[in-house]
């Protein structure tokens, strides 16, 4: 994955917190970074992987 991610965003429910990541899209996924220090690049998942991630955040599969 060589494109730059864009419309980076956060977490409404992270609101009021300090400690947060952001996510941004690509071509064939997603990036996430940290909030607090942008500078320091970001991960890449692909489609499948960044939905197999979220599936489990939703079913509590990192119990």
């Amino acid at each position: 994955m060589s494109q730059e991610p864009v419309n980076w965003r956060k977490s409404s429910r992270s609101s009021t917190q300090t400690n947060c990541v952001e996510v941004g899209r690509t071509t064939d996924g997603a990036a996430v970074r940290d909030s607090k220090d942008r500078t320091a690049g970001h991960i890449t998942t692909t489609h499948h992987q960044w939905r197999t991630f979220l599936q489990a955040l939703k079913t509590d599969h990192f119990d």
